[in-house]
């Protein structure tokens, strides 16, 4: 049995670029319709509406004159209006030659914007409809508020479809324009019309407002929908539109009988690009494009991925052109840290790994995530300090910081169990840590050697909020020592280091 296949209509160019706060440049809009038609492949991309503005009349006339050149001008649409030729005129100025004719797919939409009767509505869709067809203009036309028409003026719906059913339209499209249906209202409703005028390209428009349109997609596909319009990221107006990812992943996965043809690879790296140049943050969460939907926390997962890889579903990262990540953290056991020093080219033994998890984990319950840049740093601090005795032991220490008010601090020392506090204030929480510490040691008619340099980085590829290390050169009776200390709390960081210094001399 042959697949039927869907014809993919991408709107976020036009429908997506009505997500609150987002405005695609020119530019930038003729760079996100090559990569939709040459590396996603959808089958068509709407990009604005007609009439809005000279920069958005400027922008379809860059993808137009592009298209034209690629050989891909009947697959560029324009949103256009009832308005006595006026769109059409547009369009011709801007070389588009595919308008999708926004008419009123429901009484209510009809009586109280139009306040025309039905009669007269489809005698001026049937003259604009005349008007593109003598210039050269492709029509395919929108049944706004469809949906709300299927369910409290169906009579008007089949009335409205016979009339169309006798004009010269390539697609009729069902939008769901306020996303209220139900995966079972998109299925009876598609196969009611289908049944009905089975000679009709039907295109299904969902949004998202009850989080239902990638299911609500599916079934208009079984119902007998021959297109969808879908966006990248999900944008759209409100809640926003079916997402482009998931439903191509949803129906290549679960629907053996129908056919997408859209590069799977292309994407993340298409969606990555949308989110640059719109603002819109694609959520950490978000199924086949977002940052942690590859990624595996808990340790037993990644020992189950390494014994026959029982942790994995048919959503392989490899497909999207992505990598599966193991994240570190209290969750975090040895499996984890070995598939990220495996990335890394990095072997320990099993007690410098036990050493290394205990690290992480304890990172793990002052911070969320610990990362792969982190590693060589964890391994470095842990592996040096276990080279170290701990003779002399920061037992406490509280620091203070008032606006107002010099820092300062108590700290309690312990030498091979005699414990010494001493308190100070100084220029900062460290200096006073350092001068608290100076105390202490007068006490013991000890010395302690002079701070000669101090250096604070965080891992390349980390960020300010997971680790940083502090790094402290000392000098004692021409004597340089050089400790560091890895946290995610800088002055913690330093007297750590500190704390190092003073069990090697």
């Amino acid at each position: 049995m042959s697949k039927k296949k869907i014809e993919i209509m991408d709107t976020t160019l036009r429908d997506g670029e009505q997500t609150s706060g987002v405005s695609f440049a020119a530019n930038e809009k003729l760079t996100i319709a090559q990569l939709l038609l040459e590396e996603l492949k959808v089958d068509r991309i709407e990009i604005a509406s007609a009439r809005v503005s000279q920069g958005e009349f400027n922008a379809v006339k860059n993808i137009t004159e592009w298209a034209i050149q690629q050989g891909h001008i009947g697959k560029i649409e324009v949103l256009t209006f009832v308005d006595k030729g006026t769109s059409i005129q547009w369009m011709l100025e801007a070389g588009a030659k595919v308008q999708n004719l926004l008419t009123k797919g429901s009484m209510n939409h009809l009586e109280h914007q139009l306040r025309k009767t039905p009669e007269q509505h489809f005698s001026e869709i049937a003259d604009a409809v005349k008007e593109a067809d003598k210039n050269g203009i492709e029509t395919n036309v929108y049944l706004e508020d469809w949906s709300n028409g299927m369910r409290n003026s169906r009579e008007y719906v089949y009335q409205y479809l016979d009339f169309i059913a006798t004009q010269p339209v390539k697609r009729v499209m069902l939008p769901d324009t306020l996303g209220i249906l139900t995966p079972q209202e998109s299925f009876e409703y598609i196969k009611d019309i289908k049944d009905k005028y089975p000679t009709l390209h039907l295109d299904f428009h969902c949004h998202n407002d009850y989080d239902l349109s990638v299911a609500n997609a599916m079934e208009a596909i079984k119902g007998g929908a021959d297109g969808l319009h879908l966006t990248l990221n999900g944008m759209g107006e409100r809640a926003g539109n079916a997402p482009l990812a998931s439903v191509v992943a949803v129906v290549n996965d679960f629907m053996p009988n129908y056919l997408v043809e859209v590069n799977e690879k292309a994407l993340y790296k298409v969606s990555k690009m949308v989110e640059a140049f719109s603002g819109f943050k694609i959520p950490e969460s978000k199924p086949v494009v977002g940052e942690n939907v590859f990624t595996q926390t808990a340790g037993i997962h990644a020992d189950g991925d390494n014994k026959n890889n029982l942790y994995f579903n048919d959503l392989l990262p490899k497909r999207f052109g992505r990598k599966r990540k193991y994240a570190l953290g209290k969750t975090s056991g040895k499996a984890n840290i070995q598939k990220n020093l495996q990335d890394l080219g990095l072997n320990l033994n099993d007690e410098e790994l036990k050493l290394v998890t205990q690290r992480v984990i304890e990172l793990g319950d002052k911070k969320e995530l610990v990362t792969q840049n982190d590693l060589p740093y964890i391994i470095s601090d842990v592996l040096n300090s276990n080279t170290i005795s701990e003779k002399v032991k920061v037992v406490s220490y509280v620091l203070t910081h008032a606006k107002g008010l010099r820092p300062s601090t108590t700290v309690a020392v312990s030498f091979e169990g005699e414990t010494i506090e001493e308190s100070a204030s100084g220029d900062g929480q460290y200096d006073a840590f350092v001068k608290a510490l100076r105390k202490i040691y007068k006490k013991k008619e000890l010395k302690l050697p002079t701070l000669t340099d101090y250096s604070v980085r965080i891992p390349p590829g980390s960020n300010s909020d997971a680790l940083c290390e502090t790094v402290i050169t000392w000098e004692l009776n021409g004597k340089e020592y050089k400790t560091r200390g890895l946290d995610s709390d800088q002055t913690v960081s330093a007297i750590m280091a500190t704390e190092k210094m003073l069990n090697i001399i």
